[in-house]
């Protein structure tokens, strides 16, 4: 494997910095900054994609013949290594990045036109509907049923943890339309525009205090067959083939950016025994431990992006990725927050950038900051970030993932 990139890949790397340079304002900045989870405030993150979409960047996992990039494995990584590293906001992956991937593969040609330009605008917002109370991470266990009626499926039950289903106006759902055999027979997935009749939502308020996350309640839903993705009966083979591009970018930078920017704080922060906290052996042995693990897992996700370039199937390395990123995250964020110190237990959410209105709370009337920003938004990370072992497949599962493909158990 050749970590150095070739004299196109370098001018590539350039190009994308002059963009990121002209385009990215200091208010996408701050909210990419300040952001509290992987979810950046919702109108910095349209407004971040009406600009990429201007250039036609929004999309450049897609085939071109629908808006993607015609470039090649390196340069997407690189395209999501320098926006990690400007701090610019992410945007919501559920339409561009998971559910359009899958209409490009299984929709018909109406759904395409209707769905993709949408998409592309952010006119067509997608939420997540896969999770249920009594089937999270055993997913094939959902119960929401649809009923056969003609030319609809009527709609029934309740998903859970739906991501920014406030401000979607549509939903990607599997639901229950016969009882099989094998329980990942007998899904279906359905398109479901949110202001049909019988959709309630309620939202949930997370550790943090953010409403991001939400219930979504389906009472007697008529949905159209012509929305049903694929086949009726046969959409875990949709939810799998999705599920292939849930996970992925430039986390390895993004781990990088978060511990330098660490280390910057460290170095102005009193430490337990006089000087700064960067003096103190056990917090620097610590971080340079994370440091050192964010730099080899960049390497592991250049092994993957060589096999992919090959035409090979990395396999079980997307679930690899997923365990050693999400646990990695959580050891930043915790010592962020040992950082932090005394300021960072105070909630101050006034000077954070969250992905989703905060409850309950009255900022001061002055604006008052009780320490640095930084501090403020170090607690709402690091309870954000205790979900990152669990969504998108807990860890648990990854390592059961693994263990079949790699050890044969």
């Amino acid at each position: 494997m050749d970590l150095d990139w070739s004299p196109t890949d370098l001018a590539f790397r350039d190009e994308v910095r002059r963009f990121l340079d002209e385009n990215l304002t200091p208010e996408l900045r701050r909210a990419g900054r300040l952001a509290t989870s992987v979810y950046p405030d919702h109108e910095a993150s349209m407004a971040w994609q009406h600009i990429l979409h201007a250039r036609g960047w929004a999309a450049p996992l897609w085939p071109v013949e629908y808006g993607g990039c015609d470039w090649s494995v390196a340069q997407h990584y690189i395209f999501d290594r320098e926006s990690v590293l400007a701090g610019a906001p992410g945007l919501s992956p559920m339409g561009i990045r998971m559910v359009a991937h899958a209409i490009i593969a299984f929709g018909t040609q109406e759904q395409k036109d209707y769905f993709l330009p949408g998409i592309l605008t952010g006119e067509v917002f997608f939420c997540q509907g896969y999770s249920e109370p009594e089937a999270g991470s055993d997913l094939a266990s959902l119960t929401m049923a649809a009923v056969d009626d003609g030319d609809d499926l009527i709609c029934t039950g309740s998903k859970i943890w739906t991501t920014h289903a406030t401000e979607a106006n549509w939903i990607f759902a599997l639901v229950r339309t016969s009882k099989k055999e094998r329980k990942q027979q007998g899904i279906t997935f359905v398109l479901i525009p949110m202001d049909t009749p019988g959709i309630q939502v309620r939202p949930l308020v997370m550790t943090s205090g953010e409403q991001v996350q939400n219930q979504v309640f389906f009472d007697q839903v008529r949905v159209p067959k012509k929305n049903v993705l694929g086949r009726i009966d046969e959409g875990w083979t949709v939810a799998k083939y999705l599920l292939n591009f849930e996970r992925g970018g430039a986390l390895g930078p993004y781990l990088q950016a978060l511990g330098e920017t660490l280390a910057q704080h460290a170095a102005n922060q009193p430490g337990p025994a006089g000087g700064v906290l960067l003096d103190d052996p056990a917090f620097a042995a610590r971080l340079a431990d994370a440091r050192i693990r964010a730099d080899v897992l960049e390497i592991l996700e250049y092994r993957t992006m060589a096999a992919v370039s090959r035409g090979k199937d990395p396999g079980p390395a997307a679930s690899t990725l997923k365990i050693l990123g999400t646990e990695l995250s959580q050891r930043i964020t915790e010592l962020t927050l040992e950082a932090a110190g005394p300021r960072g237990r105070m909630y101050q959410p006034h000077a954070a950038m969250p992905g989703g209105p905060v409850v309950d709370y009255r900022a001061p009337a002055d604006g008052f900051l009780g320490g640095e920003p930084w501090q403020a938004v170090a607690p709402l990370r690091y309870f954000n970030d205790r979900a990152g072992s669990i969504y998108a497949g807990s860890n648990e599962i990854q390592r059961n993932i693994i263990a079949k493909a790699t050890l044969g158990l």
